[in-house]
């Protein structure tokens, strides 16, 4: 039977929130002190409607403070530009699109944030119930993992092979390889691969937070299209409701089409070139700050790292030294790699 586990390293500036499944990372919830709390997942608001679009059945809302939400309508409960009403955040805002609303009910005055969205650690205490929050260094080993894992390509299956997750602007890719697992009964290998590939390609949508059409390029031919939609039925199964999943096609593809709900991971990490981002490369600086600090009581120690690295941490570090003593300096060097980071005593 599997087992769900959940994590929460509360770090400087950032809380992660970790689930695994059977020993593996399969959600990743990083919440930074900078996010907007009014397009967080979950998030309560008071919109006013701002413009619609009966063609495409989808209303534009402001929530206020310049940040804008689409709202999709029925024909039967199509909203009036200017009405306010009451809205949670369904779909969190991901790179070029606005965030998603459903509508609770009619609203009242200005358009604000009435209710915030749950804090990691409830969000995981509600999506595993029954299970210990572990914090501390565990934790904060299971979440490094973990966004190692979300931004990984390629995935080894377990028995051999490769499973490759590739996100495009139109779907998100996954090819099965088999690698070195080839063997006599061609079938039986090819099945077995096949149907751990969908438990792990479940697993991964989710830790890496893709959503929207996805389609799964499985290996070999004259596939059990029986026994794979069951196994994608239960793989897929915690991401309901909204999971759609086609029957294998003629070219040995599966499609299926996931709710989107938090942002992708990788444009929470990573700039438009898929390089971490100057504030992801200062969290892990200060985090390895933190981890020295605690190995070595009382030694001063300097962190060595490129000027966008080190503009981005000073702010960190500040507060590090709020909570362990001024003894933490960062070392601005022209010409520095973005991703070279070196820490020692100063």
């Amino acid at each position: 039977m599997s087992e769900r586990r959940i994590y929460l390293d509360r770090g400087i500036g950032e809380q992660r929130g970790v689930i695994t499944l059977d020993g593996r990372p399969e959600r990743l919830i990083i919440r930074r002190d900078g996010d907007d709390p009014r397009l967080i997942l979950g998030a309560r608001l008071t919109a006013r409607v701002a413009s619609i679009e009966p063609a495409l059945a989808t209303a534009f809302v402001d929530l206020g403070g310049g940040a804008e939400a689409i709202l999709p309508f029925k024909p039967d409960s199509r909203p009036v530009r200017g009405q306010s009403l009451d809205v949670e955040i369904r779909a969190e805002p991901r790179r070029g699109k606005l965030a998603i609303v459903r509508a609770l009910g009619a609203g009242e005055g200005a358009p604000r944030l009435t209710v915030p969205a749950p804090d990691v650690a409830s969000e995981l205490m509600t999506l595993v119930r029954d299970a210990k929050l572990v914090e501390g260094r565990a934790a904060r080993t299971v979440a490094d993992e973990a966004e190692t894992e979300a931004l990984d390509v390629l995935h080894p299956i377990p028995g051999g092979g490769l499973l490759a997750v590739e996100p495009t602007r139109a779907l998100t890719a996954i090819d099965v390889d088999l690698g070195e697992r080839k063997g006599a009964d061609a079938k039986r290998v090819t099945r077995q691969a096949n149907l751990a590939a969908l438990g792990m390609a479940a697993r991964l949508l989710r830790l890496k937070g893709l959503g929207g059409i996805v389609v799964i390029d499985l290996v070999g031919r004259g596939h059990d299209g029986t026994a794979l939609m069951a196994a994608a039925r239960t793989a897929f199964a915690p991401d309901n409701p909204g999971v759609a999943i086609g029957p294998v096609g003629r070219f040995g593809t599966m499609e299926l089409s996931l709710p989107r709900r938090a942002r992708p991971l990788a444009e929470v990490l990573c700039r438009d070139d898929g390089q971490l981002s100057d504030a992801s490369l200062a969290y892990r600086l200060v985090r390895r700050l933190q981890a020295e600090g605690e190995a070595q009581p009382g030694a001063r120690l300097l962190a060595a790292c490129a000027p966008a690295v080190a503009a981005a941490a000073n702010p960190l570090v500040a507060r590090l030294a709020e909570l362990m003593g001024a003894r933490f300096a960062i070392r601005s060097e022209a010409g520095r790699a973005r991703d070279q980071i070196d820490v020692g005593q100063a």
